[in-house]
């Protein structure tokens, strides 16, 4: 074996499995004490930013110094993964906080959100999705999932003098808490008929025994799916996600659309393949109806909306099931296939709501389809950005969107779920009935109100992530190669339990 081993047995070896979740935690504990009392001016508020950047940027260093050196747990895994899987995944969660934290340093002040522990509960939840993208036991993944949703409950609310931000807290809350009781029910029968919380001692056991064809297993698995689908947002258990989306402040809707969704994700494949691998029969039919479902509700009803905050929404409903069509084949390939396309539409989802929050103004919530005419008149830049975020959330050929729905499509052909892919190319021809529009205002038709144009402005924070953003889909979009690469070597390293104790045999 080669590579840095990590020995979970010792508390040495499990401090250095968990160094980027250490650094994280340790830095939103030293922010919570210093905004206890620099929190009355303005300009502790950037502070506060300006702290929390750096803390997350410290701790993708920190993933990045592992993943090179090649970490790997010595034996089995515990408690904790330590794969190539969960730094890829981290990578894309961090780069997801970062981005949402530049997002918000100008956005925050303009809104008058003056609320220091907005950066405390961004950082706690965080470490909560890392959690999830790491998790090696059960136990760990609901840790990681409570501790990213009651954080992100409070960002959802945090607009104080705004009903529709408390709206949107409280029905996120009632249905994320309705979402932990289902998952939490799945774990506790699975425990019962396999009698671990370990994913890869459930692969083992799943791999010997006739436990696959138990009833409590099979329940088990159907709560854990129900309780990953609120997570999701897959279509029937979507009702949440509009509403919260579009009471939440715009930074906050880009986070949970982008990270907070690429997270659940995360562990819903490691989960899948890991511990429910040798018993793909039990829940490879539902993720397929749930994806295939998910695309064609979620595209059906953004065509109808008007509001851009609101269809974005819906759209990231769609993409939800184009991420669940990678989930349902259970490949190698499959896995490859979700990271390249979280990176991307992590990319393109943050980008979109960068510009939404740059035009609209008091939470966007009324921003329309019709507000950006002729934005390309008064701001080309922004209007160019705009029309790489739509044509790659639309898989248009030069775009990165175009590459990860491109490997989704093949990883479902390879694995023999064809008909799959077939609903998610009409899924994708009907997203151009809302994605298309969007360029055509900006480029096609006069400006109806001249002041939203001018109006429209990034902070220097905002501006980068907006360029970043927008160049790196191009480029992936043309020269794919080396991600591509990357996320083959990545998906190899996420295997079904079998394969993971014969390797730690020798």
């Amino acid at each position: 074996m080669s590579g840095l081993l990590i020995d979970l047995s010792t508390p040495s070896g499990v401090s250095m499995a968990l160094l980027p979740e250490i650094v994280l935690t340790v830095w939103a504990l030293l922010l919570l004490l210093v905004i206890g009392w620099r929190h009355h001016r303005p300009d502790h508020h950037r502070w506060a930013g300006g702290f929390t950047l750096a803390g997350l940027v410290v701790a993708l260093i920190v993933v990045i110094g592992l993943w090179r050196a090649g970490a790997q747990v010595e034996g089995l895994p515990l408690m904790i993964a330590v794969d190539g899987f969960r730094w890829a995944t981290a990578c894309v969660l961090l780069i997801g906080a970062i981005a949402t934290v530049l997002l918000s340093l100008g956005y925050l002040g303009r809104e008058h959100i003056l609320v220091p522990e907005f950066y405390v509960m961004l950082l706690f939840a965080t470490v909560g999705m890392l959690l999830m993208g790491g998790a090696a036991d059960l136990l760990v993944l609901f840790l990681g999932i409570e501790l990213m949703s009651i954080s992100v409950y409070v960002l959802a609310g945090i607009r104080r003098q705004s009903p529709q931000s408390a709206e949107a807290a409280l029905k996120y809350f009632l249905l994320g808490a309705f979402a932990s009781g289902f998952l939490l029910y799945g774990i506790a029968l699975l425990y019962g008929a396999t009698g671990t919380t370990n994913l890869t001692a459930i692969g083992f056991q799943l791999s010997q025994s006739a436990v696959v064809h138990r009833p409590m297993f099979g329940f088990g698995v159907a709560l854990l799916l129900v309780g990953f689908g609120f997570k999701v947002s897959a279509v029937p258990f979507h009702m949440w996600a509009p509403d919260v989306y579009d009471g939440a402040p715009t930074p906050v809707t880009a986070y949970m659309a982008a990270a907070v969704k690429a997270a659940a994700f995360a562990a819903l494949l490691r989960v899948s393949i890991v511990a429910l691998g040798e018993a793909h029969v039990a829940w490879q039919t539902m993720i397929w109806w749930l994806a295939a479902v998910t695309m064609v509700v979620g595209n059906l009803i953004a065509l109808a909306q008007r509001r851009l905050k609101r269809m974005l929404a819906y759209s990231s409903i769609a993409h939800a099931g184009y991420l669940l069509a990678a989930v349902a084949t259970g490949t190698a390939q499959g896995v490859s296939a979700f990271l390249f396309y979280a990176l991307a539409y992590t990319l393109m989802t943050v980008g979109a709501f960068a510009v939404v929050g740059a035009v609209g103004r008091n939470g966007e919530s009324d921003l329309l389809v019709d507000d950006l005419n002729g934005l390309s008149d008064r701001r080309p830049w922004l209007a160019f950005a705009m029309a790489v975020f739509m044509l790659s959330l639309l898989g248009f050929p030069g775009t990165a969107g175009f590459i990860g729905k491109w490997l989704i499509l093949t990883s479902a052909v390879t694995a023999g779920q064809s008909s799959l892919a077939v609903i998610l190319v009409g899924a994708s021809v009907l997203s151009a009935g809302y994605y298309l529009p969007v360029v055509m205002a900006m480029y096609m038709k006069p400006a109806d109100r001249p002041e939203v144009a001018e109006g429209a402005t990034l902070t220097g924070g905002a501006r980068a992530v907006v360029l970043a953003a927008a160049l790196v889909l191009l480029l992936f979009g043309v020269w794919p190669n080396r991600a591509l690469d990357v996320a083959r070597t990545t998906g190899e390293s996420l295997r079904p339990a079998g394969a993971v104790i014969i390797s730690s045999l020798h």
